[in-house]
């Protein structure tokens, strides 16, 4: 069953601390001169530098660049063929969602150029920078809290995979890399890169066939998805679709691949949309009081999740 969700109005709202300085949900100081025009994002990341400028020189724009090299060379059409049946297996353990975002504080993503803080963090700045502009729409409250849970296959007892295979930005196998991907130039050392099958702009899909037709790079966004689909969560299907394709920049940012979307794919896209903000703009230096919020959370989780999931 498809459940639509109507678009709602872009109104974030700024606040004023007793300093009179503007405020940002997720705790960034924003220009006075900018308030009233909705939705406004930090200029800068943790590090100083622009978000997701990848060619900045920060201490991590090194080991960035390398993991999108070791990705882009690693990550093929069988790879994730592979991937995706030995997971689907959620043969790993069980455990609740909030036990997961636990194991999160072992996790720090290497693919990230914004952020160096445990993953638990941001989840919680994302959630309740949601949370005070949509406060009804809890699904997406609870989409932002565990979209990244994924990330937990970087830990041993999920096979340890290395990070490529789990984070960073993904993008659709099977079909012609477009160059809207980050450090494209690395793609032409793939195995598919020069597969006939493959490497025209649609390789073995067609227009309009749906995301769900397409197999997109293996890690944490469909790992989750799976988790999520296959023990029986009654989130809707846009957060199925945020959860799955979050880190589809390619698509969601520079529209590349827009081909694909179906009707249904069109409409979630417009919640991903939304999601990516907050998902993007809220990390933050400033820390979150996880006992604080964690009641809320967990009656989000009780409501939308059984107590004990397959991983």
């Amino acid at each position: 069953m498809t459940i639509l969700i109507e678009k709602p109005e872009l109104d974030c709202q700024i606040h004023v601390d007793e300093s009179k300085e503007l405020v940002l949900d997720g705790g960034f100081p924003v220009p006075k001169s900018l308030s009233g025009e909705g939705f406004l994002a930090p200029e800068v990341n943790s590090f100083g530098n622009s978000f997701r400028d990848y060619n900045a020189e920060s201490e991590r724009q090194k080991s960035v660049e390398e993991f999108y090299k070791q990705q882009h060379v690693n990550q093929t059409y069988d790879f994730v063929q592979k991937m995706r049946e030995e997971y689907s297996k959620l043969n790993r353990m069980e455990m609740s969602i909030w036990e997961c975002c636990e194991l999160l504080n072992e996790v720090v993503d290497d693919s990230d150029p914004d952020l160096d803080e445990p993953q638990i963090q941001h989840l919680l700045q994302s959630a309740e920078a949601i949370r005070k502009d949509y406060p009804n729409e809890d699904w997406l409250h609870l989409t932002a809290l565990i979209h990244d849970l994924g990330k937990v296959l970087l830990l041993p007892k999920f096979g340890g995979l290395p990070q490529w295979a789990v984070v960073g930005d993904t993008f659709p196998l099977g079909c012609a890399f477009d160059e809207a991907n980050i450090h494209h130039r690395y793609f032409k050392e793939n195995p598919d890169y020069n597969n006939p099958s493959y490497n025209t702009k649609n390789g073995i899909y067609w227009d309009g066939c749906g995301l769900d037709n397409v197999t997109i790079s293996w890690g944490h966004d469909d790992y989750m998805y799976l988790v999520a689909k296959e023990n029986g969560t009654t989130l809707p299907s846009a957060g199925l679709f945020i959860i799955r394709y979050h880190s589809l920049y390619p698509l969601h940012k520079e529209e590349a691949y827009m081909q694909f979307l179906n009707d249904e794919d069109k409409e979630n896209l417009k919640w991903l949309r939304i999601f990516n903000k907050y998902d993007l703009y809220s990390k933050s230096k400033v820390a979150v009081d996880v006992e604080k919020v964690k009641p809320y959370y967990l009656s989000l989780i009780e409501k939308y999740f059984p107590a004990k999931l397959k991983w």
